[in-house]
């Protein structure tokens, strides 16, 4: 008799956060500069696409149809966020609220983090899916600080989620609360963003 085929773990979405003005980088926008030959956020991009954990949600605002360009040919979802101006927060939620309902937790991804690599992607996860009991979130750490991307459980947070306001992700809700799992990392990429052109300099 067949044996029983091997349960598949539950999906783990993404939501790419693109669609901030990123003010502080000039006129042109930030997530189009090139970075190894590929604009910013494409390096965010490859990397969800690449760990390959469930459905991948990109946020757009600013500069909508040339980042969507730069974002070309990847399997992933494109949501414009019409609130963007209203900050980080309306770009979180429009792309949680994107994800399929049978995700249960997803992963949040800066488009200005470029060394983020899949592997750390996928870390998050196993961390997320072998805590022996589920968690808000999952967070890295490096240097006793925590970083970024972060991995939120969509069902805990819900309510939490709803409240965020401006330009506030999700860490000052997750600083309120003892469910968070920190985890260990030396991927120096989780305290890497690219706010200014000196900052972009920085990495080539």
């Amino acid at each position: 008799m067949a044996g029983k085929a091997p349960t598949m773990p539950e999906p783990i979405g993404t939501v790419l956060l693109a669609a901030g003005r990123g003010t502080r980088f000039g006129a042109s926008p930030k997530l189009l500069s090139l970075l190894d030959g590929k604009p910013l956020v494409r390096h965010a991009a490859e990397a969800a696409v690449a760990a390959d954990l469930g459905p991948v949600v990109a946020v757009l605002g600013h500069a909508a149809e040339a980042v969507r360009g730069a974002l070309a040919g990847l399997p992933l979802t494109l949501v414009e966020n019409p609130d963007y101006t209203d900050g980080l927060s309306t770009s979180l939620r429009a792309g949680l609220e994107a994800l399929p309902e049978r995700v249960a937790a997803a992963l949040v991804v800066l488009g200005d983090m470029p060394r983020i690599g899949p592997g750390l992607l996928v870390l998050l996860a196993e961390a997320f899916r072998s805590a022996s009991v589920t968690p808000s979130a999952v967070v890295p750490v490096r240097d006793g600080q925590r970083g970024n991307p972060v991995l939120l459980n969509r069902r805990l947070l819900a309510p939490g989620l709803a409240t965020l306001t401006g330009d506030r992700g999700a860490g000052p809700l997750l600083a309120r609360r003892d469910d968070v799992v920190e985890l260990s990392v030396d991927e120096a990429g989780v305290l890497i963003d690219v706010d200014t052109p000196a900052a972009l300099a920085g990495l080539t």
